[in-house]
């Protein structure tokens, strides 16, 4: 096996994982809600998620304060939470919409809500493949690469949770 084909296996992985948690969230979304958790209120998850998506926003912030002190080892501890978190706010994701239908927003500062929700979703669709690459340059060692990317990761992924707590706010009172 080449060099090559070795080194391009893992773009494969984040590419099919990214397309794999993204169809899911697409499926569950729009398709039959297919998760029996009937003793739950519908707004338990929601809250649930803001609360992740929060403190993902919290840890990343946290975590970026600890690079730029050269502190390596927290930031990794730090990082690795976020990323802990983020998976956490995936299942509870995906058990809101496999379960409940998609509340509709139907307050008067629809001019602020969309724009929010529209730039939340599909930079939310994008920071899934940009994590996993962040992630995976880390994890070899690649920090020239992991660097490159990273500044560009961490601005949008804390953009999208923070975006995240506002569309709960947004949708709070109609669950």
């Amino acid at each position: 096996m080449s060099r090559r084909s070795i080194a391009r296996r893992p773009w494969f992985a984040v590419s099919v994982l990214s397309a794999l948690v993204l169809s899911l969230i697409g499926f569950l979304h729009f398709g039959p809600k297919i998760i029996p958790l009937d003793h739950l209120h519908p707004g338990t998850l929601p809250r649930l998620n803001a609360v992740l998506n929060g403190t993902c926003a919290l840890v990343l912030i946290a975590g970026w304060i600890a690079i730029r002190r050269k502190d390596v080892l927290v930031h990794r501890r730090l990082m690795g939470l976020a990323v802990a978190l983020c998976a956490a706010f995936l299942v509870s994701y995906v058990l809101q919409h496999g379960t409940f239908p998609s509340v509709k927003y139907g307050g008067a500062y629809g001019w602020a809500y969309y724009p929010v929700l529209i730039s939340h979703i599909l930079l939310a669709a994008v920071i899934v493949p940009m994590v996993l690459t962040t992630l995976f340059h880390a994890l070899r060692g690649n920090f020239q690469r992991h660097r490159r990317i990273a500044r560009w990761t961490l601005p949008i992924w804390l953009y999208v949770s923070i975006t995240g707590v506002l569309v709960y706010l947004f949708c709070a009172p109609y669950y």
